[in-house]
């Protein structure tokens, strides 16, 4: 029985891939392929990760570009119809690339939103925003603090601007297709 190094979960021998987190099984040759992070132990019972240098491209995640222009024109045309598509998009899309697969589907994070009358959608723009940092640390890239500019950016009504900045985050780790 081996243990993860990215969530420290039990994995059972033969798995190449954490059931929990998705990472690379330490030792396998898609962790050699995949990953890439040196474990550094601090001496203060904290472990650091640190990114791996990524030069064949960097950090590729299993999700479809989009095109940030045609969204917000659909968007408007459609009265926001294909808003809450692209918005259903960017949760499926956002949880692959940020290796959350067990994060709040879609429907649910739209049911939170409507019963808590948007509220949970500054919640969830929030965490986004920690999402984003993530996947910019996993392709080498510095965090940028997402989290507090996309809350704000849509208490103030521009969360189509939140959805713009998560794309392009996006589009940077998507697989060309």
């Amino acid at each position: 029985m081996a243990f993860c190094t990215n969530c420290g979960a039990q994995i059972p021998e033969g798995n190449k891939f954490c059931s929990n987190c998705g990472a690379p099984v330490a030792g396998s040759d898609t962790q050699n392929q995949n990953s890439g992070y040196q474990q550094a132990n601090t001496g203060a019972n904290q472990t650091v990760y640190t990114a791996p240098n990524r030069t064949a491209g960097g950090y590729r995640a299993n999700i479809k570009k989009r095109d940030i222009a045609i969204s917000v024109i659909l968007s408007i045309v459609t009265c926001g119809i294909y808003g809450l598509v692209w918005f259903i998009y960017l949760i499926n899309d956002l949880n692959a690339a940020a290796q959350t697969p067990e994060d709040k589907s879609a429907g649910m994070i739209i049911l939170l939103t409507i019963v808590t009358f948007g509220i949970y959608g500054w919640i969830w723009l929030y965490h986004a925003g920690e999402k984003v940092d993530k996947i910019r640390q996993l392709n080498g890239e510095a965090p940028a603090n997402s989290s507090l500019l996309y809350l704000l950016l849509s208490i103030f009504g521009l969360s189509i601007v939140v959805y713009c900045l998560i794309q392009l985050e996006l589009n940077k780790v998507a697989i060309d297709a």
